[in-house]
């Protein structure tokens, strides 16, 4: 399951919503309220689980993986809960997201009990 942008990034891949709240946060567009999630939210899903990127640091390289994204496992619902809270900072700056479910959404590049990387395929 994943939860991302229905605009793509310039790199041709859709960004997730932790990228996108992020990059809102990076210009400075969140309310003192949705900063305060953000980061309390951010560290508690960093201490939560695994960052993809500290056990393989190509795991995102674009010449090695082009395009990977993270998705869900579906079975990681304490995590998947936590994504309402994004989700409503997003609609609050009129920037839609989708969810996405597949069985088979790409080749599986990093994989850990909660979450998958994947290169999307074709």
């Amino acid at each position: 399951m994943r939860f991302q942008g229905t605009v793509r990034h310039e790199r041709g891949f859709f960004p997730g919503v932790f990228w996108l709240v992020n990059r809102l946060a990076r210009d400075g567009a969140l309310t003192a309220a949705q900063e305060r999630f953000r980061r309390e939210n951010n560290d508690w899903f960093n201490a939560a689980y695994v960052t993809p990127s500290e056990v393989d640091p190509v795991v995102y390289d674009r010449e090695v993986n082009p395009g990977a994204v993270a998705w869900f496992k579906s079975s990681a619902t304490h995590l998947i809960e936590r994504v309402d809270g994004y989700l409503e900072i997003l609609s609050a700056h009129g920037v839609v997201c989708e969810r996405v479910e597949s069985t088979d959404p790409g080749r599986v590049v990093y994989e850990d009990e909660h979450q998958v990387v994947v290169v999307p395929r074709g």
